[in-house]
């Protein structure tokens, strides 16, 4: 049993399911990347919310790897959960996984991390209590992950300042 204070990452698990189809594939007869991450931003979304209990905005796709395509007559399941907890961030775990639907086959499609900001501040977030390895897992090596984030945010923002908009 939890407390208003912590949350398991089972509870803040998200499962969506799509079924690929001619609009959704590129000319490589694939799903089109920005079509995954459409669907991805919406599902994650709803794990970030689940743990704050307030709105929440999709501050960075931090991290996101195509391993396997997926194509036409194949079903994708997008299963997300809380991987890290900040004092206003959280971010969130994603694993496509896809399925052959004629022979049921399923192997791992693409894996993710986001980043959600808190948009009202004064929410105080709850402690992460992850269970299964996985979890475990990822939720060990968030602070390595948050702290490679914001290295490479405060040299995004060097290289965004000196951009012109020309």
């Amino acid at each position: 049993m939890t407390n208003k204070s912590s949350i398991y990452c089972s509870q803040t698990t998200t499962i969506t399911e799509h079924r690929v189809l001619t609009n959704d594939l590129n000319e490589h007869k694939t799903v089109f990347g920005g079509r995954l991450l459409e669907l991805l931003d919406g599902t994650a979304s709803i794990s970030a919310a689940r743990t704050a209990h307030s709105s929440t905005v999709t501050a960075a796709i931090n991290q996101f790897n195509f391993i396997a395509p997926l194509k036409l007559d194949d079903a994708l399941t997008i299963k997300s959960y809380v991987s890290g907890v900040g004092n206003s961030s959280i971010e969130v775990f994603a694993k496509i996984i896809g399925e052959h639907l004629n022979s049921g086959e399923r192997f791992l499609a693409a894996t993710s991390f986001l980043t959600f900001v808190l948009a009202n501040k004064e929410i105080n977030l709850p402690t992460l209590i992850p269970q299964s390895p996985e979890e475990i897992t990822l939720c060990n090596s968030y602070s390595q992950r948050r702290a490679e984030y914001k290295k490479n945010s405060r040299a995004f923002e060097t290289i965004t300042a000196s951009l012109s908009l020309d």
